[in-house]
Formats: C-alpha cells, structure tokens, sequence
C-alpha cells in the first residue's frame, strides 16, 4: 500500500469529510480512501467510464425518448480546403 499526503486542504472541505466519515462510521482516512475508490472504480472493480457514469447519475430521473430521424442523405467528405 502506498501513502498519499494531501495539503492545502481548505477548512471547510476538511470539516465536511470529518462529518461525512462520522455519518458513515469511518475515520476521515477510510473516508477518503473510500471516496476515491468510488469516483475512480466502477461497482465491477473496472475503471468507471465517463459516459457510464452520467448514464448512471441521471438515469432516476426518467427522461425522454428521442426518436431519430431516418437518414436519407448518404453521408459526404468534409471540404478541409476551406
């Protein structure tokens, strides 16, 4: 295991990881280590995919159904000599 020193950490934020550690049981180390395991990690021990992730925090809220237009036009070559 390695260690990691994190400094400059302003007040406020230190004060609300102390509560938050409190809230769930744990020193505010273990709190950390599991802040950063969660954010970093996804439930299948992988790293956590950006688009998996916000599929994830919004996915409560319902959403719309878009539907796609069907594509006509076949697709064309960017003009790059512009």
């Amino acid at each position: 295991m390695s260690t990691l020193t994190v400094r400059n950490l302003d007040d406020d934020l230190k004060r609300r990881l102390r509560i938050r550690a409190a809230q769930n049981g744990r020193s505010m180390e273990a709190e950390a280590r599991a802040i950063l395991r969660s954010s970093l990690v996804g439930g299948d021990g992988q790293p956590a995919r950006l688009g998996s992730r916000i599929r994830e925090r919004f996915s409560g809220l319902g959403g719309e159904r878009l539907e796609l237009p069907a594509r006509t036009d076949a697709p064309r070559a960017a003009d790059l000599g512009a």
